[in-house]
C-alpha cells in the first residue's frame, strides 16, 4: 500500500489509518461528527495527496482538452479553474475532474486516485494528433485542503497572497509558511476554502503550521458526509463509465454548443433514470439499499449517511424518470419513508 508524505504525521496525531485507492489514508482523528463540523463552522485540514495531477502543456493543448472534456476548456482564463468530466465513447463518463488553466499553453488536471492509470491512458490515446503533452506528476506532488469558512482568515496568516483579491476557482503561486505552492479557492466540501498543491518534502511542514494555526486534522470520514451534504457527486457511485452526466444535477458541465468525444453517444443515451436527493424521517442510508415508489422498486441508493447538521439519513439515488412521492428506501427489510430533497442538502454560502 501507498503512503502519502503525511503518512508519519497522521499517526502521529491519532488518525485512524485504512486503504483508499491503493493509498494508506486516515479515515478519522477525533469523530467523523468533530470534524464534519469543524469544516462546516470552523476550518478542517485534509490530506489528499492521493488525487492524481497530470500537467497538458503545448500550443494545441487548450484544443485538445476542448476534444477530451465535456466542459468548455476555452472559457478557462489563465489563473482559473473548472469542474468538467471526461466523457467517453459510449456516452458515459471515465472521470469527473478539476481544470486549472496555469498558462497560455499550461494546463494542471487533477483526476480521482483510483481512476489515475484508467484516465492517464484515456488521454494519451486521445492526444494523438494533437500537439500537446501529457504528464502524470502525481508522485511528485503532494496536496491538502484546507477547508471551511474560517480558512481564509487562518490561512492570510501564512502566506504573501491578499486572499481577499482571489475569488472562488482563482489559481495562483504562493508562499505558505515560508514554502513555495499553488494555491486555489477550491474544494469539495461546498465550504470556502483552499488547496495547496505542494513538493512532497514540503507537505508535513505546511500540514504542522497549518494545524498549529488552528487547523482540526479531518480524514475520510468527514470529507465524504461533508461532499454528500453539499450535494457533490463521488465517480464510481453517482458518475461512472455508464452514467449518462446529462441525467444528474450536474448536466450543466456539459456543453453541447461545442464538440468533444463521445458527444454522439452521450446527447442520444436515454434517460430512463433522475439522480435525486433523499432525506430519511429514520435510519441510515447506505449504497445499494432499494428505493420504492409506493410498493413498486424503482430505484437504488448511490451514496448515503447521516448529516450531522440535519441530524437526519441523507441518500443520492437513482430512480426511474416517471417515479414520485411517496418515497421509502429499504433499510434491512424495513421500508423507511423518504423524502425529496433539493441539492445541496444543507444552506451553503
Amino acid at each position: 500500500m501507498k503512503k502519502t508524505p503525511l503518512y508519519e504525521a497522521h499517526l502521529r496525531h491519532g488518525g485512524r489509518l485504512v486503504g483508499f485507492a491503493g493509498y494508506a489514508l486516515p479515515v478519522q482523528y477525533a469523530s467523523i461528527r468533530e470534524e464534519h463540523l469543524s469544516v462546516r463552522r470552523g476550518v478542517g485540514l485534509f490530506d489528499v495527496s492521493h488525487m492524481g495531477e497530470f500537467l497538458v502543456q503545448g500550443p494545441e493543448a487548450q484544443a485538445f482538452l476542448q476534444w477530451a472534456t465535456a466542459n468548455d476548456a476555452a472559457r478557462l482564463k489563465v489563473g482559473r479553474a473548472q469542474y468538467s468530466m471526461l466523457p467517453n465513447a459510449q456516452g458515459g463518463v471515465v472521470d469527473d475532474i478539476y481544470l486549472y488553466r496555469l498558462g497560455e499553453e499550461a494546463y494542471l488536471m487533477v483526476v480521482n486516485a483510483a481512476n489515475i492509470a484508467k484516465d492517464l491512458a484515456h488521454l494519451q490515446g486521445l492526444a494523438r494528433g494533437f500537439r500537446a503533452e501529457l504528464q502524470d506528476v502525481s508522485e511528485a506532488t503532494a496536496l491538502l485542503a484546507l477547508q471551511g469558512p474560517k480558512a481564509a482568515e487562518l490561512l492570510q496568516g501564512l502566506t504573501d497572497t491578499d486572499l481577499a483579491t482571489k475569488r472562488k476557482n482563482d489559481v495562483w503561486e504562493a508562499q505558505v509558511a515560508g514554502r513555495p505552492a499553488r494555491l486555489a479557492r477550491t474544494g469539495y466540501t461546498g465550504e470556502d476554502g483552499f488547496e495547496l498543491f505542494l513538493a512532497p518534502e514540503d507537505a508535513e511542514p505546511v500540514f504542522e503550521t497549518l494545524l498549529e494555526a488552528g487547523a482540526t486534522p479531518c480524514g475520510l470520514g468527514a470529507r465524504d458526509t461533508l461532499r454528500l451534504e453539499a450535494g457533490f457527486p463521488l465517480y464510481g457511485h453517482e458518475l461512472t463509465d455508464a452514467t449518462n452526466p446529462l441525467c444528474t444535477p450536474w448536466a450543466w458541465v456539459v456543453k453541447r454548443e461545442k464538440d468533444f468525444y463521445g458527444k454522439g453517444a452521450l446527447l442520444a443515451s436515454p434517460c430512463q433514470e433522475k439522480l435525486v436527493g433523499l432525506v430519511l424521517e429514520t435510519g441510515i442510508p447506505r449504497e445499494g439499499y432499494p428505493v420504492l415508489s409506493g410498493e413498486e422498486r424503482v430505484g437504488r441508493v448511490t451514496s448515503g449517511g447521516f448529516s450531522p447538521l440535519l441530524e437526519k439519513g441523507i441518500a443520492l439515488a437513482y430512480v426511474g424518470q416517471e417515479a414520485g412521492e411517496p418515497f421509502f428506501v429499504e433499510i434491512r427489510g424495513r421500508l423507511v419513508r423518504a423524502s425529496l430533497s433539493p441539492l445541496p442538502f444543507v444552506p451553503l454560502k
